[in-house]
């Protein structure tokens, strides 16, 4: 039995959920798993339809976190245990045991100056587990800059699902909200800083005059969308720019496979940076190539001048440059195709292949 220790994991949303579910749920295809997660005040009805074990733990986020690790090294005790795959090196911090670790490192959540208190934390978990995996070669470049043993180190990109059929009538109802608008950029992300929505709505400003009818698709939430509005509304951009948030998956995926150009050049915002980009593979899922940031790992899901562009995010002349460029003669066409075609090695069936090695 292999025990998933996590602190995020569907019902509730986000990458990291989405990253934590595809590979429990594909793991557990091939292996006896028990999962430890924390308590989501929906998780019954989500938890009766899985085919593993899940424990839940409430309580305040400090007392949590110390009884999740008591329960954990308990069960330990108890059953037979072959490894412990955890999702943030804070899940392992607690847990005593000689059992094979796993664990896997994102970006962000490691960026703290050396020898501070949080990078000596770190690195007492990492550099004592068995195995680290990083999203990407950028990641594994960062744990090492931060004291990380590099023979720990494993890069494994995430894993994606296939992608369902979309329902003919959501299609329908995007081409009839859209119009006329072409060409149309879009962007799945939260609204942070370092996802760089500024500089595209910048670069939109310019492009007008090129694509009058050009179209920006931004759907999410975040701290930052009430400044991006506002920037909009300065620019004389509302009828260029549209917001979605809080819509269903068929939306989402209907107005991005009806998408011509996916822009996300996400830069280093303060310790916050783009581990690897999973956006950019779901996009690719339906043909619609990327622009990624040189900052980060954006460079493991986008092969440059093949299935995508990365450019330099924190230059605005750069963003507007190679929008322009995957326009001009409908470029992304041609990404796209090839985008579609590399997007088969991301899927969870293929990456899991990978964690097996691991655990065998």
């Amino acid at each position: 039995m292999h025990l998933i220790v996590t602190r995020s994991f569907p019902p509730e949303l986000g990458g990291m959920q989405n990253l934590m579910w595809g590979l429990t749920n594909e793991l557990s295809k091939h292996y006896m798993l028990k999962v430890f997660a924390d308590y989501h005040k929906n998780h019954k009805d989500f938890d009766e339809k899985i085919s593993f074990s899940i424990e839940r733990v409430g309580g305040i986020k400090l007392l949590r976190k110390h009884r999740k690790a008591q329960l954990i090294n308990e069960y330990i005790k108890k059953n037979k245990v072959e490894s412990i795959i955890a999702d943030h090196w804070k899940s392992l911090e607690l847990i005593k045991t000689d059992k094979k670790k796993i664990c896997l490192i994102h970006s962000k959540e490691i960026n703290h100056e050396k020898r501070s208190n949080l990078n000596k934390r770190v690195l007492k978990v990492l550099n004592n587990v068995d195995i680290i995996i990083s999203n990407s070669r950028f990641t594994k470049k960062l744990a090492i800059q931060c004291g990380v043993d590099e023979h720990r180190i494993v890069v494994i990109n995430p894993g994606v699902d296939q992608v369902k059929e979309l329902n003919k009538k959501s299609l329908d109802n995007v081409e009839s909200l859209l119009k006329h608008k072409y060409p149309r950029l879009i962007t799945i992300s939260r609204y942070d800083k370092r996802k760089n929505h500024e500089k595209v709505v910048m670069a939109i400003r310019n492009l007008k005059q090129i694509y009058p009818d050009i179209i920006y698709i931004c759907i999410g939430h975040g701290d930052e969308e009430e400044n991006i509005k506002k920037l909009v509304e300065e620019l004389g951009l509302k009828e260029q720019v549209m917001f979605f948030k809080d819509i269903s998956n068929e939306l989402k995926n209907s107005l991005l496979a009806k998408s011509n150009l996916f822009v996300m050049p996400s830069i280093i915002y303060k310790k916050s940076v783009e581990g690897f980009g999973i956006a950019y593979i779901e996009a690719a899922q339906y043909g619609i190539p990327s622009i990624g940031g040189i900052d980060g790992g954006a460079s493991d899901a986008i092969e440059n001048e093949k299935t995508g562009l990365i450019c330099d995010g924190n230059n605005l002349d750069a963003v507007y440059s190679a929008i322009d460029s995957m326009l001009k003669n409908k470029k992304y066409l041609e990404y796209g195709k090839v985008a579609k075609e590399n997007s088969i090695k991301f899927k969870w069936d293929k990456i899991i292949e990978e964690y097996k090695k691991l655990l065998s």
